[in-house]
């Protein structure tokens, strides 16, 4: 009898517990829980991690700082991480994204390059020298403005010069410039917009008049007026681009870390005796990144234009450079023609090609960054995942929540 009742008190029980469990549940309808598996992780908090800060919390072991430090780095990387999967699926931005690699790894490879004396790239994918003529050594036959052959893929220049091989080289020039620019002027305007945003009062004051003086100028005249200055080159350039260029990226910097420097992770990292500089570094600059990558991303196509329109207003690199922009400056004169006359249209669309190509598959790739950075968009999609969530109202997010409305 006694293990019978026992048998039955355990019965009873187990019907119990299931009654309690069955207890207080919402069911939703029209919203399969299965397929909601797929979507991306909201954050990089597991259940191990989980239980091993409370373990750590019920031990004493660690610190406070640390702890809200590998909170912060882990959601700022689960979010990146986010991003870059949303990013992958992105056909247009991958596209983009190959049509810059291979435009860069063509000019990297299209003459040797040498370091010191040693040949630290031996590829040559361009058939001549840029700035060898060809009627002088390679066939005297070859006139000016020779149209597009079988010889010469893209014809020949006013001086003699192979256009194939000087818009391959060209791009050297005009996409490293680019690069090493944003590089830059994103790095220090992180930093000086990180500075003005977390200080505040005076600091932010003083710091932000300054920009104001930068906005009041025109970019390129800046630029025109630094390389009047400093003459024309390629680190003539880097410097009239860089040397005002920042300012955009620590405005909008010094916006972000405004509302960064409330959140609660910061207040407790400053609360616990934590260094102003560590704080940036840890929590606020790495949370204010991603606009500025978007916003980078988009300007390397605006330092390309502005290079290659001071290159066309004989301002940027030496005449005979074969930097897209010089070259279309040494063929502006066939642009008009007198009666009868032929412009050698070669000599002028195919170096702007290569600026076109280059600017809009950047700004392709930037709108590609905001996309996947963009936090609204995470969700859950009509597939059940994350990636390319459209937004919901707050009623279809209640519900995919499981909430009472």
């Amino acid at each position: 009898m006694t293990e019978n009742g026992e048998r039955g008190t355990g019965s009873d029980g187990s019907r119990a517990r299931g009654r309690t469990a069955e207890r207080g549940r919402i069911r939703v309808v029209g919203f399969d829980a299965d397929r909601v598996r797929d979507r991306d992780p909201l954050s990089e908090w597991s259940e191990t991690d989980g239980a091993t800060g409370e373990g750590r919390g019920a031990t004493g072991e660690g610190d406070d700082g640390e702890s809200a430090e590998r909170a912060t780095n882990g959601a700022a990387a689960g979010r990146w991480r986010r991003g870059l999967r949303r990013f992958r699926r992105d056909r247009s931005a991958m596209v983009a994204l190959s049509v810059v690699v291979a435009m860069a790894l063509v000019s990297l490879l299209a003459r040797p390059v040498e370091v010191f004396g040693v040949v630290v790239q031996p590829f040559a994918l361009a058939p001549y020298d840029p700035t060898t003529i060809l009627y002088l050594s390679v066939d005297p036959s070859v006139s000016p403005y020779d149209p597009p052959s079988a010889r010469f893929p893209m014809g020949v220049d006013g001086a003699g010069r192979d256009l194939f091989s000087r818009v391959l080289v060209g791009g050297r020039y005009s996409i490293s410039i680019g690069f090493v620019v944003v590089g830059l002027t994103a790095a220090f305007g992180l930093v000086y917009g990180a500075v003005s945003g977390y200080y505040g009062g005076t600091v932010d004051e003083v710091m932000m008049r300054i920009v104001d003086v930068v906005f009041a100028f025109p970019g390129l005249v800046l630029a025109l007026v630094v390389v009047a200055t400093l003459g024309g080159g390629y680190w003539q350039l880097v410097c009239a681009f860089s040397l005002f260029g920042w300012a955009g990226y620590a405005r909008l910097v010094r916006g972000e870390v405004l509302s960064i420097a409330e959140r609660d992770y910061v207040l407790a990292a400053r609360a616990i005796g934590a260094r102003d500089r560590g704080v940036i570094r840890r929590h606020v600059a790495p949370n204010a990144l991603s606009p500025l990558v978007v916003l980078a991303s988009l300007n390397v196509g605006n330092v390309v234009i502005g290079v290659a329109a001071l290159g066309f207003l004989g301002l940027g690199m030496d005449p005979s450079t074969a930097e897209w922009g010089t070259m279309l400056d040494a063929t502006r004169e066939t642009l008009i023609q007198g009666p009868g006359g032929e412009i050698p249209w070669w000599a002028t669309v195919y170096p702007g090609a290569a600026i076109f190509v280059f600017v809009l598959a950047m700004n392709v790739i930037g709108d590609g960054i905001n996309d996947a950075l963009d936090a609204r968009r995470i969700g859950v999609d009509r597939g059940g995942r994350g990636d390319r969530g459209d937004l919901r109202d707050d009623g279809e997010n209640r519900e995919s929540r499981g909430d009472e409305p």
